[in-house]
């Protein structure tokens, strides 16, 4: 049952569910990304042997389950529920011979072992003592009265006191890791070193929403295809190319976002399309363009990596070269020429715009529907154009925006 500060309790939230489940996502990226430090191929599966499993060629698997409290403290005692249904998973997994004996078994959790538990000499380190850790967890099998626990106990008495050891002995306990919101900063020590520091939330916003897709279509593709290290190194170095002074991160869902076109028929820059005669299936790759860019160009600016400033140089550069053509364009057709005439040559214009080598907002950004998508923009303030006369024939479009600010 959830709280919130009205009082009003939520008894079918499923807050700790969902929270457990973007725990462990983002603990397997984490560790995904230590591991590499060692410069170890390795295969990541989620949700497969046990909530994150780790392999390495001809090496016994890794298997973590991941445990995340929310809203409140926990310790992980000798009659842990926790504890005892992580042991049960494990040893009839190992009794069933659906996981191999010699794995190593890591518990995750964000709750404290209790100083003295068994749990606390499970650690990894000087303090572990694997004998104390079994005598007291014997001991608690029989005197806990804790009925939750009832087939974990029934389980655990099912083994020989000598397997009952092997297992503890393959068996570590990672616990009070930070929780899922203190990951942030764990994930940010990992990266540190990866991009400019200016570019390190972009990075890693970027690293996580592409680690989540990669987990989701890993989750439900059948027969599971393992995430591999080459994967993950790839996307990072994709990332740190992009994410450099000379260049610009392109999100690939605004990249293919589609957009219905209708809402945009009273737009400015399409009744410039409309004005020399443009077809429809241009127009909508233009209300596409336009879409596009106005959505990357908003997220670059919330996220810091270019500045109002950028942008309006940007689109100055933008005018210059389109200017140098515009009017050439218009001493060409003189001030007699024919309107059919005037929307041909208007027509050649625009055509630059969809397939010429147009300034890009950086050197190494070569995404096309950025500087097309700017283009729009400029025309819908009527900055740029393609017909000869498209501001005196169009200016009436923009009065009403006029006297809204005039006012």
């Amino acid at each position: 049952m959830i709280n919130d500060n009205s009082g009003y309790s939520y008894p079918f939230s499923a807050a700790a569910s969902a929270t457990g489940y973007l725990f462990q996502f983002r603990y397997a990226l984490l560790d995904a990304l230590r591991r590499m430090r060692q410069e170890v191929d390795f295969k990541v599966c989620i949700e497969t042997l046990d909530d994150v499993v780790f392999e390495q060629q001809g090496e016994a698997p890794e298997l973590l389950q991941t445990k995340h409290q929310i809203n409140r403290l926990a310790d992980l005692t000798d009659a842990s529920v926790d504890l005892w249904k992580t042991l049960r998973i494990w040893g009839e997994g190992i009794a069933a011979g659906s996981i191999r004996p010699d794995s190593r078994f890591m518990l995750i959790t964000t709750a404290t072992a209790a100083a003295g538990s068994a749990a606390s000499f499970l650690r990894p380190g000087d303090s572990r003592c694997v004998s104390t850790a079994v005598g007291r967890l014997r001991s608690t099998v029989a005197t806990s009265s804790n009925q939750k626990n009832k087939d974990a106990y029934a389980s655990f008495r099912a083994f020989t006191p000598k397997q009952q050891a092997q297992l503890l002995e393959s068996i570590y306990v990672v616990d009070a890791v930070p929780n899922i919101i203190s990951l942030d900063t764990e994930l940010r020590k990992e990266v540190f070193h990866t991009v400019d520091r200016q570019f390190l939330n972009a990075f890693l916003d970027r690293l996580e929403g592409w680690w989540i897709r990669r987990v989701i279509q890993h989750l439900v593709t059948k027969p599971v295809i393992p995430i591999l290290t080459a994967e993950l190194l790839d996307e990072m170095n994709n990332l740190r190319d992009q994410l450099r002074k000379d260049n610009l991160p392109i999100d690939d869902a605004i990249e293919q976002m589609k957009v219905d076109a209708t809402g945009y028929h009273d737009r400015v820059f399409v009744h410039q399309l409309h004005l020399i005669q443009i077809n429809n299936e241009r127009i909508v790759r233009a209300i596409q363009d336009y879409y596009r860019a106005f959505g990357q160009r908003s997220k670059w600016v919330r996220e810091e990596l270019i500045g109002v400033g950028d942008l309006e140089r940007y689109e100055n550069r933008l005018k210059d070269a389109w200017e140098g053509r515009f009017l050439a364009m218009r001493d060409e057709l003189g001030q007699t020429a024919a309107e059919e005439e005037q929307k041909r040559q208007a027509q050649q214009l625009f055509k630059w715009i969809e397939t010429g080598d147009l300034p890009r907002i950086r050197p190494l950004c070569e995404s096309g529907f950025v500087a097309r998508g700017s283009y729009q923009i400029l025309s819908d303030h009527l900055k740029v154009g393609w017909h000869p006369e498209f501001e005196s024939r169009l200016r009436h479009l923009l009065q009403p925006a006029i006297k809204e600010v005039d006012q």
